[in-house]
């Protein structure tokens, strides 16, 4: 009889491990105002775009509400956009006008909203000749979500590019398509102005999430 110690290594490592929620270690490591803890002198967070970024400057915020309605208070977002003409910008630089990724988390007062400031991203061309609306890529980490989910953010005043994106076509419900669109608001900080959108994760209203 083969003993446990004998198994080839190979196979041990091979072997698929459970997921694990993210608790607050994501906050711990990444969100350190948040978690209560001191600031680096240099921290990826909210404000991708700067006073000079070429663009309209524009503030985007929300909730992250849980099936039973209750706000998460312990999320944590990460960003991915194109800048104002469409393009990802790859090369992260903290001294940049603007970057294509930022981190936010929401918080355990108040209203418990995320928050980015960012300029709005311009249309992107795919390489099948389709042209995608304009859109903030949305990555949400939270407790009880073994896998971080993965989202999008569009803009509820560029009706004709919606209408004609093929990721957003590609959700056959029109009301399903309506959770991922931003409704345009006053009120920014900074006399911003402002994008909305509430993530809820699972029940009434769920919003779309994709496999990517």
């Amino acid at each position: 009889m083969q003993q446990p110690n004998l198994t080839p290594t190979a196979n041990l490592m091979l072997r698929e491990t459970a997921s694990q929620t993210a608790g607050p270690y994501v906050h711990i490591g990444l969100a350190l105002a948040v978690a209560g803890l001191p600031e680096r002198d240099e921290e990826i967070w909210n404000e991708l775009a700067k006073d000079n970024a070429e663009g309209e400057r524009i503030e985007v915020a929300g909730r992250v509400i849980d099936g039973n309605g209750d706000l998460v208070r312990d999320a944590l977002l990460e960003a991915w956009q194109a800048d104002t003409n469409g393009d990802y910008q790859t090369a992260f630089d903290l001294k940049a006008p603007f970057n294509s990724f930022g981190r936010t988390a929401t918080t355990a007062e108040g209203n418990s909203e995320w928050r980015f400031v960012t300029v709005k991203p311009g249309a992107i061309a795919r390489p099948d000749g389709r042209t995608m609306a304009p859109h903030i890529n949305l990555t949400i980490f939270a407790r009880g979500v073994n896998l971080h989910l993965q989202t999008r953010l569009y803009f509820d005043d560029e009706h004709k590019a919606n209408a004609g994106c093929p990721v957003l076509g590609a959700i056959e419900s029109p009301a399903r398509r309506q959770t991922l669109i931003a409704r345009r608001e006053e009120g920014g900080e900074g006399g911003l102005p402002r994008y909305r959108l509430d993530i809820v994760l699972q029940g009434e209203g769920e919003t779309v999430f994709f496999d990517f």
